[in-house]
Parts: structure tokens; C-alpha cells; sequence
């Protein structure tokens, strides 16, 4: 966290870093280049237009806030899927380059290192391999609003979902309904069943019975 914290005010960059637990301490390592706070509402910060980038854990839901936003990434991956996001990032859609290789806790990476490739990734714009991995971003966030848009993929399978939900509960209740007519047709059955096996003497007296 030092070394993060030291590679970010080296790199001469500005930038907002949420950091719950440690805002106080790690404004005193960064300088006055960040802005450090407990929270911040991610996706209206993503989308502003000041935003040149995002280093993220890759955790699911800042994926995809972060590909909504058309921004590009710095993955630092630490555990569960976000290695797998990351290679999605970075392998995959071509949006982001990665912090370190892998993600065991020993690999440290220098303050310096860290410096360099801050400093190179907020001038994407200088490089052709840059500006393809912006091109890249914008075309991604463009999918997702087409895909929350009217008739975009995310109501048409939001539909057809609830459609499906609906088709198989009218069938659910179709198929209790015939059960419940099959199980009173074979209580009839072995009603009549019983009254063949029973002799008329007893009829007769079970019918008596049922009448007083």
C-alpha cells in the first residue's frame, strides 16, 4: 500500500483514491496531488469526464461500471474472480494493461515502477497502442447503452425471462390442476373398487348407518 501510495504522488498524476480505513494515513504518504476518501459513489465519478483512467482490484461490479464508463483500466487483481476479470480486460476486450504479473501477496511492486506506468498510461493518447485501447473503451461503452436502451439485449432478455417465468407457472398450475382431477378419478375408482369387494349385507348396513 506504501508503494502504491508513493508511486502515485511520484508520478506527478492527479487522482481520487478510495481507501476505507486508511484516507487519514495515506493522505500524508500521496502529497496534495489526490484526493483520498472513505467513499465516493464510483459510477457517477467514473463517468465524468475528468476521469482518464481506472486502477481497479477487478472485483465484478467495478468491471463492469468501469467498461459502462468507456474508461480503460490498471488491473491489480488480489483474489476469488478478479484475476479472471483482469485477463478479460486486458487479454480479452484489450482495455487495460495489468499493474504486476499475477497475484501472489510476495510480489511487490516498486514505487518507481509504479511512477512509470502511471505516467505512461495517463498519455495513451501520445502512443498508436493507446489510442487504439481508448478507441476500444468508447466502442465497449457504446455496446453497453445500446444494450439498456429500448429493444437492446438487456430488456429483450429481461423479457423473454419473465415471459418464460409466466409460461411456466401457467403450465405449473395446469399440471396440478389434471393432478388433482386424476387423484379425485382414482379415489372414485377405489371407491367403487371397495364397494364391489364389500358384501350387500354390509352395504346395506354401512348405508343404514350413514342415513340415521
Amino acid at each position: 500500500m506504501n508503494e502504491i501510495a508513493a508511486g502515485l504522488r511520484d508520478s506527478g498524476v492527479r487522482f481520487l483514491w478510495v481507501a476505507r480505513g486508511e484516507a487519514s494515513r495515506l493522505k500524508q504518504l500521496c502529497g496534495n496531488k489526490g484526493l483520498i476518501l472513505e467513499w465516493c459513489d464510483q459510477m457517477r465519478v467514473l463517468l465524468h469526464r475528468a476521469i482518464g483512467g481506472f486502477w481497479t482490484h477487478c472485483g465484478w461490479n467495478s468491471t463492469k461500471e468501469g467498461v459502462f464508463a468507456g474508461v480503460p483500466f490498471l488491473t491489480f487483481p488480489i483474489l476469488m474472480d478478479q484475476p479472471l476479470n483482469s485477463k478479460l480486460i486486458v487479454e480479452d476486450w484489450k482495455v487495460g494493461w495489468r499493474v504486476r504479473e499475477g497475484v501472489r501477496k510476495d510480489i511487490l511492486v516498486s514505487k518507481d515502477k509504479i511512477a512509470r506506468l502511471v505516467q505512461k498510461f495517463m498519455h495513451l493518447t501520445e502512443g498508436e497502442m493507446g489510442r487504439e485501447m481508448r478507441k476500444r473503451a468508447r466502442e465497449l461503452q457504446q455496446k453497453c447503452q445500446l444494450a439498456i436502451g429500448d429493444g437492446g439485449s438487456s430488456e429483450n432478455d429481461v423479457n423473454a425471462f419473465m415471459r418464460d417465468i409466466i409460461i411456466k407457472d401457467g403450465n405449473n398450475k395446469k399440471s396440478l390442476q389434471a393432478q388433482g382431477r386424476l387423484k379425485e378419478q382414482k379415489m372414485g375408482d377405489q371407491e367403487g373398487d371397495v364397494r364391489n369387494r364389500v358384501p350387500r349385507t354390509l352395504l346395506r348396513l354401512i348405508s343404514t348407518r350413514t342415513t340415521t
